[in-house]
């Protein structure tokens, strides 16, 4: 049964309708309505599985999904926003960088750790958010205990030696309390003072070298716990004593064997592996890039871990078979059917994306809540100046990626980012020194700027 706190997490999608997923959605990535509509089904029937009963729960497979189309179309971003909506683990992986068995390289459990890797990452900031507060009046005790150490203890019985004791421990109180207003008012970040900070041992990485096996690593950590710890002084700002000293204070509020335990439920009821390029390992062997091992072999290491098994962490063991996989590909030179059967029965899902058009890339550039045009109008307002698209200007920018995308390469919707960088080149480079003065762009500045290069096929090639 899951811990109160995975139970809670997957409550949290109970407020997350497919159709309120799928709006969600729409607010970073345009179009793709079937992709979008696709992965919502998945994600909600998380929840309904949740809400089973007992016997059959076990039973209900995820909807592993493949989805199919040209590159720059939105195929990771869908992914990467319905983890982040949903509050699950992630991590995204090439299928084209692994290798079968019985070569160097890296192998297709390594997913499984990174994805463990993630969600002790995630389920950690979100205890530590829960003992922030407490961590922080501790710190601020230990850095007063630094500026103003205690009086020394009594020494002698003698009534005069008492009364003089707490006369001394009375100023000392009062003095701290206002040296806890200034430290809380950031007066005293500049002032230095002397932490003892714990160092790792000489000649133990924090991980172990890639390609090396998962014991390799699982037995440096052993030996950096066998080891004792060694401690150095240093001399530092309060600013950065807070720092350092608040991460020893998180590490001692948090229990270490909860939260691995918490996380390793929410990777196996909730992990979400986006698995990239998954068409470079159709067929026995393939065009592109990938060490040069059996394809067909890479497919048949991944069935087990998408049809559901046990992969060995160091964190304990990862089951597998509730982990939603979303596989993606372009497939230009082969098809979902150059996969193994075996492999293609693990993704009932299918979903193509569709190549992005000039009204795509209109809409892409003006109704994401992220839009490059707003990611640029805020670079440009840090410089204290403005910049704002027409209609004009946008459509204008649309047709010349559309025309480019054509005549080269169809990168989608990566394309505006090239353009848009070359047009403003100059203008993010003069910028500190024009002033202030708006800059407006539409279609005849987009015309002039992009001219020359895009006229010119060898500069087109190698600058857009």
């Amino acid at each position: 049964m899951p811990s109160p706190r995975t139970k809670q997490a997957i409550a949290r999608l109970a407020d997350l309708t497919p159709r309120q997923i799928v709006a969600e959605l729409d607010r970073y990535i345009v179009g793709q309505a079937d992709a979008k509509k696709a992965v919502a089904i998945a994600l909600r029937n998380r929840w309904r599985r949740q809400r089973a009963p007992e016997a059959i729960r076990q039973e209900i497979a995820p909807n592993n999904i493949i989805l199919i189309g040209p590159t720059g179309v939105g195929k990771t971003e869908i992914a990467r926003r319905l983890a982040k909506l949903s509050g699950a683990p992630f991590v995204k992986v090439e299928a084209s960088k692994f290798t079968e068995v019985g070569y160097v390289g890296r192998d297709v459990e390594s997913m499984v750790r990174d994805l463990i890797e993630n969600a002790i990452d995630m389920v950690r900031s979100e205890r530590e958010v829960e003992v922030e507060d407490l961590a922080n009046e501790k710190v601020d005790e230990r850095i007063l205990d630094l500026l103003l150490p205690t009086p020394p203890a009594l020494q002698s019985e003698t009534p005069d030696a008492k009364a003089e004791h707490e006369a001394a421990l009375e100023r000392h109180k009062r003095t701290r309390e206002k040296l806890k207003a200034l430290l809380l008012d950031g007066q005293l970040d500049g002032r230095e003072v002397e932490v003892e900070v714990t160092q790792q041992g000489p000649g133990l990485p924090g991980q172990a070298m890639p390609g090396a096996p998962e014991g390799m690593e699982s037995m440096a950590e052993w030996f950096r716990d066998m080891l004792p710890k060694r401690k150095k002084r240093r001399t530092v700002k309060v600013s950065e004593a807070r720092r350092l000293l608040l991460d020893e204070e998180l590490d001692k509020l948090i229990d270490l064997d909860d939260l691995t335990a918490d996380a390793l439920e929410r990777t196996e009821a909730m992990g979400i592996v986006f698995l990239d390029e998954i068409d470079k390992i159709a067929g026995e062997r393939g065009q592109g890039g990938g060490p040069d091992v059996s394809r067909e072999g890479v497919q048949r290491d991944l069935l087990p871990i998408v049809e559901g098994s046990n992969v060995q962490t160091k964190y304990g063991m990862v089951k597998t078979d509730h982990i939603l996989f979303v596989a993606a590909g372009a497939f230009h030179v082969s098809k979902p059917s150059d996969l193994i059967p075996e492999l293609q029965g693990r993704f009932p899902i299918r979903v193509e994306l569709k190549a992005l058009t000039e009204a795509d890339f209109v809409r892409i550039m003006q109704e994401p809540e992220h839009a490059l045009t707003k990611q640029y109008a805020a670079l440009v307002e840090a410089e204290n100046a403005s910049l704002s698209f027409t209609d004009a200007g946008i459509a204008e920018l649309a047709r010349v990626a559309t025309r480019l995308n054509e005549r080269m390469e169809n990168i989608g919707a990566r394309r505006l980012h090239t353009v848009m960088t070359t047009l403003l080149e100059e203008l993010l480079y003069e910028l500190p020194d024009r002033g202030r003065e708006p800059v407006v762009v539409d279609a005849a500045m987009v015309r002039e700027r992009l001219k020359v290069i895009s006229e010119d096929e060898d500069l087109r090639k190698y600058i857009l």
